[in-house]
């Protein structure tokens, strides 16, 4: 019983100890401001427009971005939502039939698909939000996916919203120059800095906090792993795998000791 009761915290530790989305998001409530902030504005507002979100890998970008998206389900529910990861695309080119498969448009490649995506998002009907994560493996030669879709929402009658997360922080200036010509083409650009010290040992406390009993992790390591990550990458990912894989350690040392019970009346 007692050996049951060690793997149930410890299994418990570990799953609050993966990187899904969390309820709440510590130290980005500025950043998850200015995003549900910039979607009413522009969806729930009939404004096209645009945002470039920026930021190292375990920053918090994408996790933002999908809980904003499910605390904001019942406001959205008039515009139709679009999220790609472009890593699963084959290539940048890939992201038009994508999209035009989620809007319910037949196939078609080259410039007559893009052509047919123009059309069907300059029509008439509710807004469309497109998220692509991962932005930067639409990279090309002239980068013509990319101002293609950034060229989008400033098409006359467009009702497209695009929001692009990628890890450079200079993306939109090194490979978008030309947008800068317009003013109104610029998108919207936020960036998530990475964790601190402080940031990341509140993340992982509040992590484990949400299993009963006594602590699984000792504070000082805790605080230990925050001080080391922090001061190579900031990435919060990091830091919930190193305390993840620290519980699957001890879990292991448990299991492998012997529990050994004195029987009534033995010496």
């Amino acid at each position: 019983r007692l050996f049951r009761q060690e793997g149930t915290r410890y299994q418990q530790a570990k799953r609050v100890l993966h990187a899904a989305v969390p309820d709440r998001l510590h130290a980005r409530e500025k950043e998850t401001g200015i995003i549900r902030q910039f979607l009413r504005d522009h969806v729930c507002g009939r404004r096209p427009g645009s945002l470039y979100v920026s930021g190292a890998p375990g920053t918090g970008k994408t996790a933002c971005v999908s809980r904003i998206l499910l605390d904001c389900k019942d406001e959205l529910a008039g515009s139709k939502t679009i999220v790609l990861n472009c890593m699963s695309l084959s290539s940048p080119q890939g992201v038009f039939p994508a999209v035009a498969q989620q809007l319910g448009l037949p196939a078609a490649a080259g410039r007559e698909g893009v052509r047919r995506l123009e059309k069907q998002l300059t029509a008439r009907g509710p807004m469309v939000l497109l998220v692509l994560d991962e932005l930067d493996q639409l990279e090309s030669k002239g980068q013509d996916v990319l101002y293609t879709l950034f060229e989008w929402p400033w098409l006359p009658g467009s009702r497209l919203v695009l929001v692009g997360l990628a890890n450079a922080l200079d993306l939109t200036d090194r490979n978008l120059a030309r947008l800068g010509a317009r003013p109104a083409g610029s998108p919207q650009l936020l960036h998530f800095p990475p964790y601190t010290r402080d940031q990341l040992t509140t993340i992982l406390q509040e992590r484990l906090g949400q299993v009963a009993g006594d602590p699984v992790l000792d504070a000082a390591a805790l605080q230990f792993c925050a001080r080391k990550v922090s001061a190579v990458s900031g990435d919060a990912r990091k830091a919930l795998d190193i305390c993840r894989r620290a519980v699957e350690v001890v879990e292991l040392e448990v299991r492998s000791q012997t529990l050994l019970k004195l029987l009534p009346g033995g010496e």
